[in-house]
């Protein structure tokens, strides 16, 4: 299990980052970081996240599409 959450942050970069544009389906997120740590669905909006508490990638859907996404500390 180590090495498949590893694996996962390790798609936590800039260059994945930059690839996430709004618009984009949920699968075509996922292909390009993997899967999520967790996601909230609240309200008809699902926020999900890569990565951990020190560096990350939080991705807003509406619809299954991005919305919003942000990145903490990721280079």
């Amino acid at each position: 299990a180590a090495v498949l959450l590893i694996a996962g942050c390790g798609k936590v970069t800039a260059e994945n980052y930059a690839k996430v544009k709004v618009g984009m389906a949920y699968n075509e997120v996922t292909a390009i970081l993997g899967s999520p740590a967790g996601c909230n669905d609240t309200a008809g909006f699902k926020a999900c996240k890569w990565g951990d508490d020190k560096r990350s990638i939080t991705v807003r859907f509406a619809a299954d599409k991005v919305v919003m996404h942000s990145a903490d500390n990721i280079k």
